[in-house]
C-alpha cells in the first residue's frame, strides 16, 4: 500500500465519523422542544441530560466529526442561541451535515399549505446553524396524488432555501419503495436530493431498492437493526454494500436505536462494522 493509498483510506474512514443525534437521545435526556424538560423553562424544570450546547465537544471527544440534528432538539430558536450552538460546533470542529425537520405533512389532504409553511419556517434555523442540508419528510399521508404533491411542495421549499440544500428521505408511506422515491425526485431534476436511510425499508427487496435510489443520495442514515443486545450484522453489511457498490460517496451518519442505554458503546459497535466495510 502506498502513502497515497493510506491517505485515501483514512479520508474514506472519516465518512464513518458521523452520527445522527437521535442515536444519543437518552444521553440528551430524551429532550423534546417545548417539553417540561427544556433547560430553564417551565416551573421547576431542569435539564435531565447533556445540554445540546455541550454535544459538539462530546462528539469530538468520542471521535465524531460530523453530526445531524433534529429540529426538536433545539431548546430555543432565537438568533442568540443558534449562534451559540453554531460556535460550539465550530469550536469542536464538528460539521453540521443535516438539520432534520422530523414533523410536518406535505401531503395532508386539507392542511398541506399550513404544513408546508411550518416546515419552511425551519429554513432560517438551518441556515443560522450553518447546516449543509435540511431534510424534509416527503409526506405523512399517502393519497392517489401523494408523490406528485410531495414533488411540487419540495420544489417550492427548495426555491425558498437559497444556498441551503433541501433533501428528503425514504421514510414513511409516501416513499415506501424505490419507485415512490423516484416519482417524487425524478421530476425535480436534482433540485432536491435524498437522505438514504438503510433501516427504513425491510424485506428481501430492500437492497435492490437502496441501490436504485443511490443516484439521488448525498447523505445517509447508517441505521442498523438490533435484536436485544445483538446487531444484525449481516443485514447491516448488505445494506451498506448496496449503496456503496452503487456509487454512494457521502457521509454515513450512524443511527443507534437499541435497548442498551450505553449509546456511545452501541455507536462504536456500528462504527467498527462500517469502517470494516469501507476498507
Amino acid at each position: 500500500m502506498t502513502v497515497d493509498d493510506d491517505i485515501d483510506s483514512g479520508q474514506d474512514l472519516l465518512r464513518a465519523a458521523a452520527v445522527h443525534a437521535w442515536s444519543l437521545d437518552r444521553t440528551l435526556g430524551r429532550f423534546r422542544a417545548g417539553s417540561t424538560t427544556a433547560p430553564g423553562t417551565g416551573p421547576g424544570a431542569a435539564p435531565t441530560g447533556l445540554p445540546l450546547l455541550e454535544l459538539p465537544a462530546a462528539l469530538r471527544e468520542h471521535g465524531y466529526r460530523t453530526v445531524q440534528l433534529c429540529h426538536f432538539h433545539l431548546p430555543h430558536r432565537d438568533a442568540t442561541y443558534l449562534a451559540e450552538l453554531r460556535a460550539a460546533l465550530a469550536e469542536a470542529g464538528v460539521v453540521l451535515d443535516t438539520f432534520l425537520v422530523d414533523e410536518g405533512d406535505l401531503t395532508h389532504p386539507s392542511e398541506a399549505a399550513r404544513e408546508e409553511a411550518w416546515i419552511s419556517s425551519h429554513l432560517a434555523d438551518a441556515t443560522a446553524l450553518g447546516a449543509a442540508r435540511i431534510r424534509v419528510v416527503a409526506g405523512q399521508t399517502r393519497t392517489d396524488t401523494a408523490q406528485a404533491d410531495s414533488c411540487a411542495a419540495l420544489g417550492r421549499i427548495a426555491a425558498r432555501a437559497g444556498d441551503l440544500r433541501v433533501v428528503t428521505e425514504n421514510w414513511g408511506d409516501v416513499t415506501r419503495d424505490a419507485a415512490d422515491v423516484r416519482a417524487v425526485l425524478d421530476p425535480l431534476a436534482g433540485a432536491v436530493g435524498l437522505l438514504v436511510d438503510l433501516g427504513n425499508w425491510t424485506g428481501p427487496g430492500k437492497y435492490a431498492d437502496l441501490a436504485e435510489v443511490t443516484a439521488h443520495a448525498e447523505t445517509c442514515h447508517a441505521k442498523a437493526h438490533w435484536d436485544g443486545g445483538e446487531v444484525d450484522e449481516v443485514d447491516y453489511r448488505k445494506s451498506l454494500s448496496a449503496i456503496l457498490d452503487a456509487g454512494y460517496s457521502g457521509p454515513l451518519a450512524l443511527v443507534y436505536d437499541a435497548v442498551d442505554d450505553d449509546e456511545w458503546a452501541g455507536l462504536a459497535v456500528q462504527r467498527a462494522i462500517v469502517e470494516d466495510v469501507l476498507r
